[in-house]
């Protein structure tokens, strides 16, 4: 179909299977932060496209989602750091003051909020969840989706162009449990917490699996509330996660912006980090024996302060919890205190019980130990894991290393498959080495370490796990496939699949990317590339560089998986901006730009800035006039599904 005509795709289109498919010309699949960011920065750049944004869950928010809010759920980040640039979260408003963690259903009110301040809201259509995604490779592109509302008949959908925004915390893994069918008591995930939250009242003793930030927060609510808690957290696992209070350092300084101060982002290596236009000190930092020795340090200040800060050893029980990673190969797992009372001060109380252990197996009432340790549970809430894998059918079939998703390692993959390239994995694993020669001295956080489903005791017929030995994401610049069949026709993006302490910045910086991508209106634009062998290898080598720099650099969080950051958040936002033309450095001199954190309010003029160098340019063309269709052809912006338009 690469020579079809005008009639032949839009025929194609309309007329696929004798079904007539609505039509729009951007879809977004998920309603959590990243996927709102992204409809709401294509629908105030491109507001003559037709838009719909399809979740699964009965409300918008994701993670924040009405079904989600458990029982003190928080955000890690305290007010000011927790928003849309160009949209504040102010006190008056939300009702949360300066210096205060949000709570789950401020953020979920301020959510909708967002999608009712720009017109999003009446695109939304939940309980709608995307089954299969099929890419059509014609001169046009587009994708095919079949979508499944809740209790309604399937249908399927025409989008122009697609933004998978599924997020990481979507589809539980949740294992069997040796004996689980005789235990008695609840066996749930962390996703499902707020369900069953009347345990808080019910149960007498209850056990917590995992180590986790979600698992610090289960124990909290539990033990707050009188429920006596048996905390078991795997012997051969990650341990426990790094969690800090807000403001660290001898300095006493707020955690999320010390994360975001430009002079701090140079003690971290950083594959990308070059853009911010500082490359002589980084290579001073990362290249020299004396620069190193002054990261080394740094890191080691900064683990050691949060160490003391937690009194980890003033207690045999809290002493359990001190992390097994080390902080600078430590990625998003890194959390923070924001509980209302100290935790530590409960785990020593009688109420909480730790053990560095495995779950053997369960029996009525009971859990025991492979150590052979056994107590009294009513309930079993694990936090396991998730599945990184976007739930969804892609076609045609053995798309995804094209794509640029987590898939098989094969050893006979075709070119277009990027993650399985032997050869430029061997190439852009020596750059990053010879860059950064203190990552070839990798840490052992766990010499016994095995992946949760090879765990005695633990058993999954699931197809993916958290534990499946796929490749990683493979995107450019995390947001779209490197691929000419993609690339081509513009119609395809991933958002969200990125993790750091400035979410809400990196969501609306992708959201303005993705729309000026599909515009044709980057500065820097991956499209470029197509039909010229030499930028197409230029472009497909630092995909790779950018996402296989993870393996080094945060082997833990990261590894194989999605990429995920702390201190290369910075240089990140600088990435974007310069593909979009915009000035990376928005501090008032030098001395502002270097020691002052970056925070939403650095970004608020971002979208006025693009539009103000873009807005005399062509419009993106609507998914009518890309097909030619003649004013007496069906409205493209009817609010209703054409299936069910009478």
């Amino acid at each position: 179909m690469a020579n079809a005509t005008m009639t032949e795709k839009r025929d194609n289109i309309t007329a696929t299977e004798g079904i007539t498919m609505e039509k729009l010309d951007c879809v977004v699949v998920g309603a959590g932060w990243y996927g709102l960011a992204a409809a709401k920065q294509f629908h105030v750049t491109q507001p003559e496209c037709s838009l719909a944004v399809f979740d699964s869950q009965s409300s918008l928010g994701g993670t924040w989602a009405d079904d989600r809010l458990y029982p003190g759920l928080k955000s890690n980040n305290l007010l000011g750091t927790f928003e849309y640039p160009d949209f504040p979260m102010d006190t008056a408003t939300f009702g949360v003051k300066t210096g205060e963690h949000m709570p789950g259903q401020v953020i979920n009110n301020y959510l909708k909020a967002y999608t009712a301040r720009f017109g999003i809201t009446n695109m939304v259509r939940l309980g709608t969840k995307v089954l299969v995604a099929e890419h059509q490779d014609t001169v046009e592109g587009g994708w095919v989706l079949t979508v499944a509302p809740h209790n309604q008949p399937e249908y399927k959908v025409f989008a122009r162009r697609a933004i998978f925004a599924t997020g990481l915390t979507s589809e539980p893994f949740l294992p069997h449990f040796d004996g689980q069918e005789t235990f008695g008591g609840r066996i749930f995930h962390g996703k499902q917490f707020q369900q069953n939250s009347d345990t808080l009242k019910t149960a007498k003793r209850v056990t917590i699996f995992g180590g986790t930030k979600f698992a610090w927060d289960a124990v909290y609510a539990y033990a707050t509330a009188g429920v006596k808690v048996d905390w078991v957290i795997r012997s051969s696992g990650h341990g426990p996660c790094w969690i800090a209070p807000s403001y660290v350092t001898p300095l006493k300084k707020w955690i999320e912006k010390l994360a975001n101060m430009r002079f701090l982002t140079w003690f971290s290596p950083c594959v990308w980090g070059d853009v911010d236009g500082y490359g002589g000190i980084r290579g001073f930092y990362h290249g020299t024996a004396m620069g190193r020795t002054i990261v080394n340090s740094f890191w080691k200040v900064l683990g050691g302060d949060v160490i003391s800060l937690n009194d980890y050893d003033s207690n045999p029980k809290t002493a359990k919890l001190k992390p097994w990673t080390n902080p600078m190969f430590t990625g998003a797992s890194f959390s923070i205190m924001n509980y209302d009372t100290d935790i530590m001060e409960l785990v020593k109380s009688d109420l909480v019980n730790v053990y560095v252990s495995e779950i053997d197996h369960l029996s009525p009432g009971k859990v025991h130990l492979s150590d052979g340790t056994e107590f009294e549970s009513d309930v079993l809430l694990a936090h396991t894991g998730w599945k990184h894998v976007p739930p969804i059918k892609f076609m045609p079939e053995g798309i995804e290393g094209e794509l640029g998703i987590p898939h098989t390692p094969r050893s006979d993959a075709p070119t277009t498959d990027l993650a399985n390239d032997p050869s430029l994995i061997a190439r852009v694993d020596k750059e990053i080495l010879e860059r950064f020669p203190r990552l070839k001295d990798q840490p052992v956080w766990n010499k016994n370490y095995i992946p949760l489903t090879e765990q005695k005791g633990i058993s999954t017929d699931d197809k993916v796990t958290p534990y499946t030995q796929l490749t990683p994401f493979m995107l450019h610049h995390f947001i779209v496939p490197p691929s000419e069949r993609f690339l081509r026709s513009r119609d395809t993006a991933f958002i969200g699949i990125v993790s750091n302490f400035s979410n809400m910045i990196t969501a609306h910086l992708q959201g303005l990317w993705i729309s000026a991508y599909f515009a044709g209106k980057l500065e820097r634009d991956p499209s470029a590339a197509v039909g010229d062998e030499k930028s197409m290898q230029q472009l497909r080598y630092e995909t790779m560089l950018h996402n296989r720099f993870g393996k080094w650099r945060y082997p833990t969080d990261w590894g194989s998986k999605n990429p995920n950051f702390i201190f290369d958040a910075v240089p990140y936002l600088d990435l974007l901006q310069r593909d979009l033309g915009l000035d990376i450095y928005r501090k008032k001199g030098f001395f502002a730009e270097i020691y002052d954190p970056y925070g939403p309010e650095d970004y608020r003029n971002v979208n006025n800035e693009w539009m103000a160098k873009y807005g005399d340019m062509k419009k993106l063309e609507s998914l009518g006039e890309s097909l030619g269709q003649t004013s007496s052809s069906k409205s493209l912006s009817s609010p209703e599904p054409a299936h069910l338009q009478k």
